[in-house]
């Protein structure tokens, strides 16, 4: 089955930032929306196309982006917020896959 391994939580003070990734083992993950989740609720997507999404709450501090070549997908999180914190999964959208295990992030004020 597909394999979602995540990576690059960690411990930063408000305003900085973090980037997580997503390693996935799937042969076609080209065509396949990509998602990252923080507790179950999405906070970024990316279309197959390379069209994304965000939630409100980071719109303009987070980017997501994807190696399709790589089957890597990535989260960059800049000027974190307290309320940031939490565990962050990466799945797709468009299919049932395994969650990731999930990387936490905790931003100190």
């Amino acid at each position: 089955q597909v394999q979602l391994v995540d990576s690059g939580g960690g411990l930063v003070q408000a305003g900085e930032s973090l980037t997580l990734s997503c390693s996935v083992s799937h042969n076609i993950f080209r065509d396949y929306m990509m998602g990252w989740y923080r507790e179950r609720e999405l906070v970024a997507s990316s279309s197959a196309g390379g069209t994304d999404n965000y939630a409100d709450s980071v719109k303009g501090r987070f980017r997501i982006t994807r190696d399709n070549v790589r089957n890597t997908m990535y989260l960059q999180m800049d000027s974190l917020k307290p309320e940031a914190s939490g565990v962050y999964y990466c799945n797709t959208r468009t299919a049932f896959w395994p969650w990731s295990k999930g990387t936490q992030v905790t931003v100190s004020s």
